[in-house]
């Protein structure tokens, strides 16, 4: 059995996994909010708890929302933000006494459904997440590849590939990152710039209604634009999508017919799925780091 956890800004959970991909019982704890100590004390108590019941792990692998500085060792671009300037994996190794793996939650979801997920047999797949945020990792016959600044998968803040008329400010301080535009907030900042109305992507691609079928109309022909220079450096066999608007439907229905015009030789084999797993590809590539 190998243990995952999935360290969110709400809650802690923790499953085992098996070789054979089954799952134990999760157990889960709700965050301490802003507690950087508190929380850490949670992830070493729920792996003790886990382990209790299940035996010992073979391995423990944690999903973070952030990722390991390789030039300082603490945490970055957490938004949990008491977890930024963090060493997180040597005092949560600390609490148990045992070293452990960590990841972003887009490195593990990519590593998750690269192995037994929606593109389980691929040779390379490069992951998605479409949230709040904008993530990827990428894995390459079945191992994630990181790179020595720990900034593979770091898509979302590349500059956007597609002309707009007017310019978003990122947090990471540059303009017009990707993440600004085909986020979720992004989403809702483009629908809201033409009708007045702010509401979440969520409704807005539930709606019927010609200025949210225009929004949504963007966004996908901004995915594909972005998704092209991927494409056209890693050119993955497969790109898996991940998040909340891993939902929206028109993505693999309109991705397929719009990669063309951003890709070299104006065709494309890389097939576009959404993660077998959903919600629980994070957890389930923690346990298998």
């Amino acid at each position: 059995m190998k243990i995952g956890i999935d360290l969110g800004g709400t809650k802690v959970e923790a499953v085992g996994l098996y070789a054979n991909g089954n799952e134990t019982k999760r157990i889960r704890k709700t965050t301490p909010q802003g507690l950087y100590h508190e929380t850490v004390h949670t992830v070493v108590q729920l792996i003790n708890e886990l382990e209790a019941l299940e035996g010992t792990a073979e391995s423990i692998g944690i999903c973070t929302p952030g990722s390991i500085s390789p030039f300082t060792g603490v945490m970055q671009n957490c938004n949990s933000t008491c977890l930024n300037g963090k060493n997180l994996k040597a005092d949560i190794e600390q609490g148990l006494k045992r070293s452990i793996k960590m990841a972003n939650d887009a490195d593990c979801l990519t590593l998750s459904e690269a192995t037994d997920g929606a593109a389980a047999g691929a040779a390379t797949v490069f992951g998605v997440i479409l949230g709040t945020g904008v993530g990827a990792g990428y894995v390459a016959h079945n191992n994630l590849i990181t790179g020595p600044n720990a900034l593979t998968g770091e898509w979302g803040h590349n500059p956007l590939p597609y002309q707009v008329t007017t310019d978003r400010n990122c947090y990471c301080g540059r303009i017009n990152c990707i993440e600004n535009w085909i986020s979720g907030p992004g989403i809702s900042q483009s629908f809201e710039t033409e009708t007045g109305k702010h509401i979440s992507a969520e409704e807005i691609a539930n709606m019927q209604t010609p200025e949210a079928q225009a929004t949504i109309d963007l966004f996908i022909e901004q995915l594909a634009a972005s998704l092209g220079t991927v494409i056209n450096t890693l050119d993955p066999e497969v790109i898996v999508f991940g998040g909340g608007l891993s939902n929206i439907k028109q993505i693999y229905q309109e991705l397929p017919k719009r990669i063309t015009n951003y890709i070299m030789p104006n065709a494309c084999n890389t097939q576009f799925v959404q993660a077998k797993h959903g919600c629980s590809s994070g957890i389930r590539g923690a346990a298998r780091l």
